[in-house]
């Protein structure tokens, strides 16, 4: 019913998916790529999450009363979405009790992530900030000590509402103490308990 009721889209990098406050026509699911969720500001937009593959986006614009998106999303890599009638997802939410509760535990699981995020930007130190980012990259993203960092010094910087400067200082203050190796575009979570111990610092 699904594949009736959606289609494929392929972005490039640095493309938006979604607007924030346009029409939310259908939720996205992101079959291949990276992305960011963030809310536009003036002067710096707030990142919410990045998300990456096999992950559903847009869902918050689910509940009644509310029919635009609520936050914008543009891409880190090259990615592959598809978007699915939002009438038919409502559909399938009503006649289905467990496609419903998955959904729930989805959003919870959203929420659970922001509160984290939050606490991080606001309470946390630029080192703790930064080895928040490092930690989930690989192992909420990538799944792996060592990988390729789609993302630039200035992302990071946004990430972690930190001046780029800063950010690539602290990495240099990281690499020197041999807790990550950075290798061009390669990174290496050399030892993590300390870098989790940085985290749980701030």
């Amino acid at each position: 019913l699904i594949n009736a009721h959606s289609v494929m889209v392929n972005f490039k990098k640095g493309e938006m998916v979604c607007k924030q406050g346009s029409f939310a026509s259908h939720i996205m699911y992101l079959e291949k790529g990276l992305v960011k969720i963030y809310l536009e500001g003036n002067p710096k937009d707030l990142i919410l999450t990045i998300t990456p593959q096999k992950n559903l986006m847009g869902l918050q614009s689910l509940y009644e009363g509310n029919n635009t998106f609520l936050y914008s999303i543009s891409t880190y890599t090259e990615s592959t979405v598809r978007l699915i009638d939002i009438q038919l997802f409502k559909q399938l939410l009503k006649q289905n009790p467990l496609f419903g509760y998955r959904i729930i535990n989805i959003l919870n699981e959203g929420t659970s992530q922001s509160y984290g995020r939050f606490f991080s930007l606001t309470q946390k130190q630029l080192h703790g900030r930064l080895a928040d980012i490092l930690l989930c990259l690989s192992r909420k993203i990538f799944k792996s000590e060592s990988f390729d960092l789609p993302l630039s010094r200035s992302d990071l910087s946004d990430l972690t509402s930190m001046s780029t400067e800063s950010v690539i200082r602290i990495m240099k203050d990281l690499k020197d103490d041999g807790i990550i190796d950075i290798n061009n575009k390669s990174i290496t979570l050399l030892d993590i308990p300390r870098l989790d111990s940085i985290s749980a610092k701030g």
